[in-house]
């Protein structure tokens, strides 16, 4: 068994939360989020945030809107929706949860 996968599989598991925290900041272009997701080590494949944040806006979580800009084509920055900020309140709970149990766990002595 690799660690890198399982690794890779852990980051996958989180991604949704990531995109979806960044996101809440405020509206946000791709290439931006795909930046910072790259630089915490989140996520490294282009080609995973697309799908990602389609299948957010197809449940409504996220939405988007065309801005011109002065370099180029038009870009599609994204905000999240009111029915994706309780989402990402109910995500909240659940990572402070799983860091909390994790950190028990990491604390838990062998005998």
């Amino acid at each position: 068994m690799k660690i890198e996968n399982t690794q890779v599989q852990m980051r996958k598991g989180i991604l949704e939360y990531c995109v979806l925290k960044i996101i809440s900041r405020g509206e946000v272009y791709a290439s931006d989020m795909l930046e910072e997701l790259t630089s915490a080590k989140i996520m490294v494949v282009e080609g995973t945030l697309y799908p990602l944040l389609t299948r957010l806006r197809k449940a409504g979580l996220v939405d988007y809107k065309w801005i011109e800009s002065k370099s180029g084509p038009p870009r599609k920055y994204y905000t999240i929706t009111e029915v994706g900020t309780e989402f990402l309140k109910g995500l909240d709970s659940t990572w402070k949860q799983l860091v909390t149990s994790t950190k028990k766990i990491s604390a838990q002595r062998t005998s």
